[in-house]
């Protein structure tokens, strides 16, 4: 008897062959689409603001929105230019500092390795002089010289840093449009959901609406919190640039164990190059850890909330797949990204479990 296929069928399996495609085409499509993603997932996190402003009225006149959404992307490019104010001076002045500093402490590491080194029998002469021209010549260059360097090393040509700084400046107005009407894109992407599933599509839209909006405000808590915290603990502990380094730890916490390990570098840096000896150094090791415990057990549980969590190797891969996937921008989404994977796989879990495959 020949195989054939009703009419019903014929339709799903052409929808499904047209999906695959279209998968297909967004994955070839990767990096171009990181600002569109960025623009989706930092729109979601100011609609609320902009859904507010536009709801407030100036005498008689409601606000428009268009309005209100400039407020927000402009409030949102002040605050990233600020934090680049913060972070480049920080790097270009500790720079010849630390070019200052490199023979002395090279000459401290020596003294204080080599006599235990012989005492155990190990007779090692560190090439001081070889280290020195070598970590001078790398930190000695300008500024301009430094971030060609810096560009080359990571074989960036001429051709993808344009295309990284279109994306950078792609994201401002993708957003803009996007927040512009973004109750009528959902209400499109609501339509376009087969109506057998639309239910079941509703139920996860809400629960990873309730799990991303826990996980932002909650976060943007932390980030504040760290930040003073950070602050003023290095500024107590006689750092002169704990408002630089503190700020920029508190806000960097948003990208795991990367947020906080830069901070880190910078405040051993910072301890390095004010203090003699190693009281910087003990200084930044009991404010980090302390921060860190903070964070971990006392912040994190409270303002964001244990629904969250996902386990660390989870984390670590979903860094690295998204860094893979979009570049920078995929590793600072890449944990509120994870968190909708989470919720879609909960219920693939469900339905695998309960299904006559799982247990026949």
């Amino acid at each position: 008897m020949p195989f054939s296929l009703s009419e019903e069928q014929k339709q799903n399996l052409g929808w499904l062959i047209v999906g695959i495609l279209l998968l297909a085409l967004l994955a070839a499509l990767g990096p171009m689409l990181s600002p569109f993603v960025a623009a989706g997932i930092i729109g979601y996190a100011l609609n609320p603001g902009v859904d507010w402003i536009a709801s407030r009225r100036l005498g008689p006149v409601r606000i428009p929105r268009f309005v209100a959404v400039t407020v927000m992307v402009l409030l949102l490019i002040l605050a990233a230019l600020a934090l680049v104010l913060i972070v480049v001076p920080l790097v270009l002045r500790q720079i010849p500092l630390l070019q200052a500093q490199v023979p002395p402490l090279l000459d401290k590491l020596n003294a204080f390795v080599s006599p235990r080194l012989h005492q155990l029998g190990i007779d090692v002469r560190l090439d001081l002089a070889g280290i020195k021209a070598l970590l001078t010549q790398q930190i000695s260059t300008s500024g301009d010289e430094l971030w060609s360097s810096l560009l080359a090393s990571a074989k960036v040509g001429g051709t993808a840093l344009l295309a990284w700084l279109a994306n950078l400046l792609f994201v401002p107005m993708v957003l803009f449009y996007l927040l512009q009407d973004w109750h009528q894109f959902i209400k499109r992407v609501q339509i376009m959901i087969p109506r057998r599933w639309a239910t079941r599509a509703n139920t996860m839209a809400s629960e990873v609406d309730s799990l991303l909006g826990q996980y932002l405000r909650g976060q943007l808590l932390v980030m504040l919190v760290l930040a003073v915290y950070y602050s003023v603990a290095l500024s107590v502990a006689g750092f002169d640039s704990a408002l630089p380094v503190g700020v920029l730890t508190g806000v960097l916490v948003f990208i795991p164990y990367v947020g906080f390990g830069l901070g880190l570098v910078l405040a051993i840096l910072a301890a390095i190059l004010q203090f003699d000896g190693a009281i910087g150094l003990l200084w930044v090791a009991l404010i980090y850890g302390v921060g860190q415990v903070l964070e971990s057990f006392i912040l994190t549980p409270k303002l964001v909330g244990e629904r969250i969590g996902l386990h660390p190797l989870v984390v670590i891969f979903a860094l690295l797949a998204f860094g893979q996937l979009f570049g920078f921008v995929g590793v600072l989404l890449a944990l509120p990204a994870s968190a909708i994977v989470s919720v879609i796989a909960m219920h693939v879990r469900r339905e695998y479990l309960a299904s006559h495959f799982y247990n026949r």
